[in-house]
Parts: C-alpha cells; sequence; structure tokens
C-alpha cells in the first residue's frame, strides 16, 4: 500500500528542526569543519533557498566605503592594464566604482580623475578638434583612425576656444583636392547649445535640428563640450550611476605610502577624488598606518580604502588606524605570484569571512579583492561578508581597459599584468611592494594576456544578471539579507571535494564551446 505524506507549514518546520537544516553555517565551515585549512571560493557552495521573487526585484546596493553606497558591488583594480578615466566612467555609470592606478605620473592621473568628474551622460567632454588651417586629408586621414566624424573648427585646435564651424563627412565626400583647406568647406551656420544645458534639452535639439553633432559653447563662444546623437542614445538610461552630492561620477585612485605620495595625493585632492586607496600587497604596516592618519587629518572628506589584509588582526590594526573600508587579499590573483614567492597570504573564501567578522562589528566595509574568475565567484565573496568585489582579469580585455588589441593564432587579446610583475615594477609601481630602491627586485607577478570581451557597456550588465540570479537562488532579496543570514547562520554551505568541483564544471562531454554571452 502506497504512503502517502502530505505537510502544512507546522510540520515542515518541526521535521526540519528535527532533522537540521541542510548545509551548513559559514562557522562551522571555516571554524570546525576545515581542518585547518585554507578555502577557497571553488571550495564552498552555497546551499539553494526558496525563491518568492524575481531577479530582477534583488536589491544590490552596498556599502564601498562607511560613507559611500554602490548600486552595484564591483570595483575595477587599480592596475595599469585595467583602470584609467574610460573603466572608471563606464564602472560608476552602470553603479559601480574605478581606482584609477598610480603607475603614471601625478598630472596625468589627476587628469584621469578630473575626466571622470567632469563627465556627463552623452557630453564629450575632449573632443578632437582642428583649426581652419588644417586639410581635408587631415580629417580622412583621423577618420581612417578613429572611425568618426564631425570635428569641431577651433580658433586652436582645442576645446575651449572660439567656435568657427564644424566639419562633417557630407562637407568633405566629394572634395577632390585633399588639400582644400578646411575653412572652405566647413559648415559655419551651425545649430548650438549655450552651457549650461541639460541632456533633455539636447536631446529636443538634436531631434529638431535632425544633426549628427550638437556643439556646447559658453557665453563668449567659446566650445565646452561636443554633443553625439549616437551618444545620447547609448548613455541616456544610467538610473544605477555612482554620483556625489554635486551629481557628478564618483572615482576613486590609487597612491603608496611614500612620502611623496602626499604630493600625488594633493593632486588628487585638488581632482575631485572621492575614495583613495592605499595600493600595498602587504597592508599592516606602520608606513601605511601613518598615510592613513595624515589623509584623515588633512582631507576628512576623502574616504580611505587600507589594505591589502587577510587577517582580523590586520584587519583589526588597520581599522584602528582610521580607515573607511578594508582591502582583502593576498596572492590570489591571476597573475599574483606573492603566496609563491614570499610563503604568505591566504586562500581568498577564508581571508574574506575572517576578516568581514570583526569589520561588520566595526561598520567598515569589505572589498574582495581577487580570484574572481567567474559570476559564481563574485556571489560566493559577497555571501562571504564582502560589501563589494573587486576585479582585475575579469574586466582586463574590454575596450575601456588600457592598451591596444592584438592578435596570436587569430585570436584577438589584450596585454594583462601583475602589478608585481618586473613590467609593471619598471613603471614605478615597486613601491606596492616595498621594492623601491632595493638593487635586486624580485617579481610578485607575471605579466600575460587575455581575451577580448568587448566593451563594458554589455559585458557589465551580463555580470550583474548573473549576480542577480545567483543571490535569487540563494533565496535571498539582498546583499543586506545576504549578510544578516550569514552573520546569524540561517544561510546555509557545503565544501565541496575534487569530485564534487570537477561535477559542478562542464564534463563528460567529447567537446564544447564555452560562451559568456
Amino acid at each position: 500500500m502506497a504512503l502517502s505524506l502530505t505537510l502544512d507549514s507546522r510540520d515542515e518546520a518541526t521535521i526540519v528542526k528535527e532533522d537540521g537544516p541542510d548545509g551548513f553555517s559559514a562557522e562551522t565551515i571555516f571554524k570546525a569543519a576545515t581542518g585547518c585549512q585554507g578555502l577557497t571560493y571553488d571550495d564552498v557552495i552555497l546551499m539553494p533557498g526558496h525563491i518568492s521573487f524575481s531577479a530582477e526585484d534583488i536589491d544590490l546596493e552596498s556599502y564601498v566605503t562607511k560613507n559611500i553606497k554602490l548600486k552595484t558591488p564591483l570595483v575595477s583594480s587599480p592596475m595599469d592594464t585595467v583602470t584609467e578615466a574610460a573603466m572608471a566612467i563606464q564602472m560608476a555609470l552602470h553603479g559601480g566604482l574605478g581606482v584609477i592606478h598610480y603607475n603614471m605620473p601625478i598630472a596625468e592621473q589627476a587628469a584621469n580623475v578630473r575626466e571622470v568628474k567632469r563627465y556627463k551622460n552623452g557630453f564629450i567632454m575632449d573632443p578632437l578638434c582642428f583649426t581652419k588651417d588644417h586639410t581635408v586629408q587631415d580629417v580622412r586621414d583621423m577618420k581612417a583612425q578613429q572611425s568618426f566624424s564631425g570635428i569641431p573648427i577651433t580658433e586652436d585646435g582645442k576645446i575651449g576656444s572660439k567656435l568657427f564651424g564644424i566639419v562633417t563627412r557630407r562637407d568633405i565626400d566629394f572634395i577632390a583636392d585633399p588639400s582644400v583647406k578646411l575653412s572652405e568647406v566647413m559648415t559655419k551656420k551651425m545649430v548650438t547649445a549655450t552651457e549650461p544645458v541639460g541632456l533633455e534639452e539636447a536631446n529636443a535639439l538634436l531631434k529638431t535640428s535632425k544633426k549628427g553633432k550638437l556643439p556646447v559653447i559658453n557665453a563668449e563662444g567659446n566650445l565646452v563640450a561636443l554633443i553625439s546623437r549616437t551618444d545620447l542614445i547609448k548613455n541616456r538610461d544610467f538610473p544605477l550611476a555612482t554620483k556625489d552630492d554635486n551629481k557628478q561620477l564618483r572615482c576613486g585612485a590609487a597612491i603608496g605610502t611614500r612620502p611623496e605620495d602626499r604630493n600625488r595625493l594633493a593632486a588628487l585632492a585638488e581632482a575631485g577624488v572621492d575614495v583613495i586607496v592605499i595600493d600595498s600587497s602587504q597592508g599592516d604596516s606602520m608606513y601605511q598606518h601613518e598615510m592613513v592618519k595624515f589623509i584623515k587629518s588633512t582631507y576628512p572628506a576623502i574616504d580611505v580604502v587600507g589594505g591589502n589584509v587577510v587577517t582580523a588582526r590586520q584587519a583589526a590594526n588597520l581599522i584602528k588606524s582610521g580607515v573607511d573600508a578594508l582591502r582583502v587579499g593576498m596572492g590570489v590573483g591571476s597573475i599574483c605570484t606573492t603566496q609563491e614567492v614570499c610563503a604568505v597570504g591566504r586562500a581568498q573564501a577564508s581571508a574574506v569571512y575572517n576578516t568581514s567578522r570583526i569589520s561588520r562589528k566595526l561598520g567598515v566595509p569589505v572589498w574582495a579583492d581577487g580570484g574572481i574568475a567567474a559570476t559564481g565567484h563574485i556571489v560566493k565573496a559577497l555571501a562571504m561578508g564582502a560589501g563589494v568585489v573587486m576585479m582585475g582579469s575579469m574586466l582586463a580585455g574590454t575596450e575601456e581597459a588600457p592598451g591596444e588589441y592584438f592578435f596570436q593564432e587569430g585570436v584577438r587579446l589584450k596585454r594583462y599584468r601583475g602589478m608585481g610583475s618586473i613590467e609593471a615594477m619598471s613603471k614605478g609601481s615597486e613601491k606596492r611592494y616595498f621594492a623601491s630602491g632595493a638593487k635586486v627586485k624580485v617579481a610578485q607577478g607575471v605579466s600575460g594576456a587575455v581575451v577580448d570581451k568587448g566593451s563594458l557597456r554589455k559585458y557589465l550588465p551580463y555580470l550583474i544578471t548573473g549576480l542577480r540570479h545567483g543571490i535569487q537562488d540563494v533565496g535571498m532579496r539582498s546583499t543586506a539579507e545576504m549578510h544578516e543570514a550569514l552573520a546569524d547562520g540561517t544561510l546555509r554551505l557545503e565544501l565541496r571535494s575534487p569530485a564534487a568541483q570537477r561535477e559542478g564544471g562542464v564534463h563528460s562531454l567529447h567537446s564544447f564551446e564555452k560562451r559568456s554571452m
């Protein structure tokens, strides 16, 4: 005879109470069940929960520092093959944050920060300009290199000077003599906007004028910006954008702990930087403690991120110094060899969990830096207590990352290197590894290449969607709820054996093609 069993909510709760919930709490996993082992993201798996909401309903908002929230908990790493102004702008537009690297002169890093702070959706703040004495051939050469047209003609060929006209493709298409000067072919009767002008007004002007470009001038007739119809269409709607009280995009920048870095700090503060990241492979040092205290006393409006750290003791020391957030990770990046060379570090899941336990009590967010190779790792990092996740290799290879594309065996690639590589240290990052002035430099990173990932305009929405689906599967409505579940033990995990890890990946196929998007 078949035995049937029905459960009402009371019976179900009773059975779960008697038999125990599936999986284990994070405290059990990391403190009791590991046998003195460090755990990576791949070593643990999250138990699914009940879904009663859509992925779009999930709130990803999280603190990146004690004072600043992000609507998307993603941060780009301050590496010279990852983050400059273009990357930082796109990260901020999508609700994250970009941190400009410091392997460049002080003035150049400050200029990168200013470019981010000046950026407006759809506004080109540094358009290429020509003078009246440039020729048709100059326009054609430029178009062949950069694939755009609609060039303002100004008095000195730079933004900020008197606007005389504009040259478009239609002005030069049928000009046989390439030496003809632009003063003879440029369009002088232009539709312009006078600052201040908003996107809505600019959109209306472009719509009624049916033009592709709209120059923005000041009261003196000087060019201050250029608005493109195609850029307006692309950039008109970024509801998640990370902005300050003045409605400018937020931007972070990295510095070291050397005395001369105080000069760099002053220039970055003047440029309007929101967050300073003290960049060091081992953050619990007297040099960093002194720098943190100096920044907080001299520039109290700027938030400071200390690190890198991997232990509760290191975290406590930096929090005591006054940091507004902690950067966690040591030797776990795809191009980092610190653990191999220096024999110090920690598996990243263990590092994030153990540092976030103490930082959470003191209201200091953790940045999980390194070890991220898939959207599932982002979910796990947040589940271990991180406020945000910092990425390097995941973002390298995008159009917005510094560097040029090249082909190798038919594959489109971009250079990617660790800041501890000999190549990067020769450019200035040796101070991150306490190697400034050393006669012999010991590399703590490598150089390599990553596959082209396309534009962040498509790639970041893919990452965000994957993150939402992961949190939804766990049965949580927000990152804040997931952190609460981590603390009270209702977030459940299991350890994965090597066989379980193989089972959880692609297997038992003769061949396959793995595509992210």
